[in-house]
């Protein structure tokens, strides 16, 4: 069978792999876009959480407020998340732009860009989370050796409310590190499809 006029076998080739690249981005900018909204409504519910988290209690009539800013983690915690919901949001705007618009990323210094904002948003998200959880170990447990008390013992709603906002980023970090993930395969992709095509201009 003759192929029809104007089209050859190296036209339809070139089609099926410009359509394949295409429904693969569209597919990582779905996953994308979820992810990053997660991010941003994990992150200001672990924000709010700990920022509006206040207790007061009363001892020998003298009152003693706890909150957040008292621990230096949560407030490291409270900005990083802050931090994460914004830039999230932000790149949730372009993923869905883009899908909209159909477009393919195909500009390496955008890609690289945007992958080392992502590392290093993962790399914030994971140093407020570890530090927190830390500080909340030692709230909850003590160090009988130094002769630090339990705080949680005369605390517990701050510190329940607390743990939730913990949890929460910590969902946030687990989802910025899978987009993290992504955004080095999509810079990635990009070099292995330059040197692809490299190595066939050679051939010839």
């Amino acid at each position: 069978m003759m192929p029809a006029e104007g089209v050859s076998p190296g036209n339809v080739a070139v089609y099926n792999a410009g359509s394949k690249l295409k429904a693969v981005d569209r597919r990582l900018k779905a996953a994308e876009l979820s992810l990053r909204c997660a991010i941003c409504g994990f992150g200001v519910l672990a924000a709010a959480l700990i920022g509006s988290n206040t207790q007061v209690r009363e001892f020998f009539s003298v009152e003693k407020k706890a909150k957040f800013t008292d621990m230096k983690a949560l407030v490291f915690l409270v900005a990083v998340n802050g931090m994460a919901a914004g830039y999230s949001l932000i790149q949730g705007a372009r993923c869905a732009s883009s899908m909209v618009k159909g477009a393919v990323l195909l500009n390496k210094a955008l890609a690289l860009a945007i992958f080392s904002f992502d590392q290093a948003m993962a790399y914030l998200a994971l140093a407020a989370v570890a530090s927190a959880a830390q500080s909340a170990e030692l709230g909850k447990f003590g160090q009988p050796e130094l002769q630090w008390m339990k705080i949680c013992s005369l605390y517990g709603r701050f510190c329940s409310r607390v743990g939730e906002g913990i949890a929460s980023a910590l969902l946030a970090c687990l989802c910025m590190v899978t987009v993290s993930s992504m955004s080095a395969f999509n810079l990635f992709r990009l070099y292995g499809k330059s040197k692809g095509s490299k190595n066939s201009n050679t051939s010839w």
